[in-house]
């Protein structure tokens, strides 16, 4: 996947992640894109190590991956602003 791929899936994975753990997170477009792109990364490893693979593609199996991902960021980002 090329640069602008990452930016666009970051943003769906981001939107997606933010309507499935809704709650009070500062930020604007580009913190979502950055949400994203994260939790791609960290829902990517997270596949991988369980054996379902990683970020392969523009597809709906990467973005549920990224998504998740994205989930779990931002409920780590929310319990390290509480600590």
């Amino acid at each position: 996947m090329g640069i602008l791929s990452w930016i666009v899936m970051g943003l769906l994975a981001g939107l997606l992640a933010r309507l499935v753990a809704p709650g009070s997170d500062p930020g604007g477009l580009i913190v979502t894109v950055v949400i994203g792109i994260v939790g791609a990364l960290i829902g990517g490893f997270i596949a991988t190590w369980l054996g379902f693979g990683g970020i392969s593609g523009f597809d709906l199996r990467s973005l549920v991956i990224a998504t998740l991902g994205g989930v779990v960021f931002l409920l780590l980002l929310r319990a390290l602003r509480r600590a």
